[in-house]
This record gives C-alpha cells, sequence and structure tokens, in this order.
C-alpha cells in the first residue's frame, strides 16, 4: 500500500507544471496557467490512472482544435530522448499522462497517433495506449506493429512484444488474443533472436500470458524454439516463457528443458524443524536428492506445501526449488526455510499440513506437519 501511494503521490501539481513547460515552447497559445489549474484541480483526490487521465481530459481542452493538430503539438513537445547513462528529462509520469491522452482521444487520427505513441515509447512507453488501437483499428495498427518490429530502436520492438501481451497487468486484457493468438505469434518468432534482452524478456512474458489460455500453444512454440539450433539466449527465453509450466510440474514443458522423469531420483532425509511448529515460527526443509542410476540426470526440484484453510481444506503452494545435474550415485543437499508467521498475501490456520518435493514432475517424497496456534 505504501508503495502504491507513493507512485500515485509522485503525479502531483509538479506534473501538469512539467507538461505545461513542453508544450509553451511549441505551442505559443497555449494557457498554460489555465491548464495547470483545470489540470491540478481535485487531482488529490484521485488514484493513480485516474489522476492521469484527469490531466489528459485537462490537455483535451487546451490543445489546439482538431485531433491532429492536438496529436503533432504533443510530438512535438516530448523532452530529448536521454543518453545512456544520463537521467530522463522526465520522471515519466508527465509522459504516462500523454499516454493515457492518445488512448482516450487519439483513434480519429490513426497516423499521428501512431507517431506520437512511437515517440513514447523511446521515452517510456506506450504499451497501455498501443492496445486501444489493437482494439479498435485492429488491421491498421498490427501492420505498424509489423513494420515496429524491424526498428532500430529496442524500445520500440520491445513495444511490439509487450504492447499485444493478452494479460498485460495494469491493463485490459486483449480478449481477441486470449480466443486467439496465432496473429501474435509472427511478430514473437520474429524477436526470438533479438540482440537485446530486454526486448527477449517481452517476448517471455507475451508466451507465458498465451500459455495460460493455449498451453498447446506455448508448448509447441517452445518445443520449436528450444531446438538444437537454440542460441544460449533463446533458451533462457524458452526457460521463462515456460516459468508457470514448470512451476506447475507440466511435464511436456519439464520434457522440453530436458527434465524427464527418472525413477533413479530419489530423495532421502526430507525433515522439518522445528517438526511441531506453531503459527508465527519458521520452519526449516531439509532434504537430499540422490541419483541411485548409473547415468547423469538433469533435476529440477519444486517444493509444494499444502496449507490449510479457513475451512479446513488444504491449498497447495509451490516455491522454486533448484536445478543441476547429478551424475551416477551422486547427491545434493536441498534446505528451504519458509514463514508461517500470518501475512497479507496468506493467513496460516492450525491442522496438519504437508510438504512435498516433486523432482522433474514426479512427486518424489512427502512428509507432515501439525502446525499449531500461536
Amino acid at each position: 500500500m505504501a508503495a502504491d501511494y507513493k507512485l500515485k503521490d509522485r503525479l502531483g501539481p509538479a506534473v501538469p507544471v512539467e507538461i505545461a513547460g513542453w508544450i509553451s515552447s511549441v505551442y505559443s497559445s497555449f494557457d498554460a496557467s489555465s491548464f495547470v489549474t483545470q489540470a491540478t484541480s481535485g487531482l488529490a483526490d484521485l488514484e493513480l490512472m485516474a489522476r492521469a487521465r484527469h490531466v489528459a481530459y485537462a490537455l483535451s481542452k487546451h490543445l489546439p482544435p482538431g485531433t491532429a493538430r492536438a496529436l503533432n503539438t504533443l510530438t512535438d513537445s516530448l523532452p530529448p530522448i536521454a543518453e545512456p547513462g544520463e537521467p530522463a528529462a522526465s520522471s515519466g509520469l508527465a509522459l504516462f499522462c500523454y499516454v493515457e491522452y492518445v488512448s482516450a482521444y487519439g483513434l480519429p487520427a490513426f497516423d499521428e497517433s501512431m507517431s506520437l505513441q512511437y515517440g513514447i515509447t523511446k521515452r517510456l512507453t506506450a504499451e497501455l495506449s498501443i492496445r486501444t488501437f489493437i482494439e479498435n483499428e485492429y488491421e491498421r495498427t498490427m501492420r505498424q506493429l509489423g513494420v515496429w518490429v524491424n526498428d532500430d530502436s529496442e524500445h520500440v520492438r520491445r513495444l511490439v512484444s509487450e504492447g499485444t501481451r493478452p494479460r498485460l497487468p495494469w491493463a485490459p486484457r486483449l480478449r481477441r488474443f486470449q480466443s486467439d493468438p496465432s496473429p501474435i505469434l509472427p511478430l514473437l518468432d520474429q524477436l526470438k533472436d533479438d540482440p537485446s534482452e530486454y526486448v527477449r524478456r517481452s517476448v517471455a512474458n507475451n508466451l507465458n500470458d498465451i500459455g495460460k489460455d493455449h498451453p498447446d500453444v506455448l508448448l509447441v512454440v517452445a518445443s520449436s524454439w528450444y531446438g538444437s539450433d537454440a542460441t544460449r539466449n533463446r533458451k533462457r527465453l524458452v526457460q521463462r516463457a515456460l516459468r508457470s509450466m514448470v512451476k506447475g510440474g507440466n511435464r511436456e514443458a519439464l520434457a522440453i528443458l530436458g527434465f524427464s522423469p527418472n525413477p533413479a531420483i530419489v530423495i532421502d532425509q526430507l525433515t522439518i524443524d522445528p517438526a511441531a511448529p506453531r503459527i508465527g515460527q519458521s520452519i526449516i526443509i531439509n532434504s537430499w536428492v540422490r541419483n541411485s542410476g548409473g547415468d547423469e540426470v538433469a533435476v529440477l526440484t519444486n517444493l509444494e506445501i499444502g496449507f490449510v484453510k479457513a475451512n479446513g481444506t488444504t491449498t497447495a503452494k509451490v516455491f522454486k526449488g533448484a536445478q543441476f545435474t547429478l551424475g551416477p550415485g551422486a547427491k545434493r543437499h536441498l534446505t528451504k526455510k519458509v514463514s508461517l508467521a500470518q501475512h497479507s498475501t496468506r493467513t496460516h490456520y492450525a491442522g496438519e499440513h504437508t510438504v512435498s518435493i516433486t523432482v522433474n514432475g514426479v512427486m518424489c517424497g512427502s512428509v507432515g506437519f501439525e502446525l499449531s496456534p500461536a
């Protein structure tokens, strides 16, 4: 809550003043005083997104008449692009108001809106506003993204992958792509070996989104990209794209990454300390993973705890484990500290809990413990 408040508070009265300075430098008839008065009136009572929309509305009342001319004015007013290692000319909150403006008012002037979003992206990102155009000007926007996928700027290329994410945080979902992600795939394919890790991570996040609605599509893409010609960077991309599936123990995803079930892998000495914990304490989970076979085995472990809910049932939480290789007869010690204190994201209840360790998607060891009241 405190972090959210600080971010919201950064879009305060100073932001409209900053914007007024930019626009006044390119539009001599801009009534900066009137704009600042309208943009700051009632601003303190609003949350972050509503503040940006409020400032965007004030802009709509003070920019020159005509959508195209207004958009061009905003484009001309953009601050300089920061050189590598130099501080940005803006905190980003002022440009966030530009994003809200083009999203709310830019549709009647497509080309000018694309130019403004192109400029914003080089300084911040237009991943939120581009979604409005995907929804309302689908064909033209997808053609534009097909051009931007080859842009010299990593920020513009990232806009292609990030803006088309079906489940982008802080934004309405793109139901079109949740239903059918196939139009995104050619764009992502062109970016899979992008020289920028910033772009590649966005591609991975897009694929991870796709996998939540179409796991079969993600598995096909991941298998194709993870072939013998895959570079180290592309393998890392696929690993990140499959992270939700891997955490969920999907055996096909694990097999793509080289982690196939192997009966030679066993769990020894799975213990919990203290053996009878109370709410508010922490437990230390220890175990040994051993390769009882004669061949080297790639191993990926996950820890799963069945937490008791208020109604007495249990719900599993998966904790990411370790990834390593075990030679014949080799073993490796695993340890994990887990807090049983009350958290805003997890409330603990007394009762019988379970701790399980999965290896390459197969549960290989389990133990229970009784959690007592504090």
